[in-house]
């Protein structure tokens, strides 16, 4: 039996969880939580083989990214599954450093999820189509790889803050700002702030 934990904030997606996989034998759920702080105390005493993970928990507190951290970084961690609309490189990088073991979509068939529960829980990594390409345009030689820093310098854009803002949001110097800019501009082909936002949408390196 595989023993499940649900980590969400939407009370209607974790009992529809829930009852889609109480359908399968090999398969139980062992508790929920809304957040980090109830997921450690849930996972502690549970102790479930995979954790189903959401990234986005609210608009307040950690995220499902920060959440997979403190889980791995339990004493007798579980392996994480993240379940998310999400698909952005930014949000699949985040996951996958965190220590994610798999990334599913929430549009996915019943059965890839119950498929990839049990992957996760073989110890094997799981993606959805649409992350694994991703994940391999990320690869290819000569494709745009965008570092983890200039990601959060266009998320940043994608607000409209200004040079200084920036700088003091990164705890640079402008002179470092401007560097930034100037590699993110030539990697995406455009010369202006708004260029640059509207691509990094388009090529999903961003979500806003």
């Amino acid at each position: 039996m595989i023993r499940i934990v649900l980590v969400d904030d939407h009370p209607v997606v974790r009992a529809g969880l829930r009852a889609l996989l109480a359908g399968q034998p090999d398969l139980s759920v062992v508790g929920e939580a809304d957040g980090l702080s109830r997921a450690l105390s849930v996972v502690t005493e549970a102790r479930p083989e995979v954790v189903l993970m959401d990234l986005s928990l609210g608009t307040s507190g950690p995220g499902g990214a920060e959440a997979t951290a403190a889980l791995r970084a339990l004493p007798e961690p579980p392996e994480v599954l993240v379940l998310t609309t999400y698909d952005t490189e930014s949000d699949i990088l985040r996951a996958l450093e965190a220590g994610a073991r798999g990334y599913l979509l929430k549009d996915a068939p019943p059965e890839e999820l119950f498929a990839g529960i049990r992957a996760t829980a073989r110890g094997e990594t799981v993606l959805a189509p649409s992350v694994a390409a991703t994940l391999v345009r990320r690869a290819t030689p000569g494709a745009i790889t965008i570092t983890e820093r200039e990601v959060e310098v266009l998320e940043l854009l994608a607000y409209g803050l200004g040079n200084k803002e920036l700088a003091r949001e990164l705890f640079v110097s402008e002179a470092t700002v401007k560097s930034h800019l100037s590699h993110i501009y030539a990697k995406l082909g455009v010369d202006t702030r708004a260029g640059a936002v509207a691509a990094a949408i388009e090529r999903r390196i961003i979500r806003h």
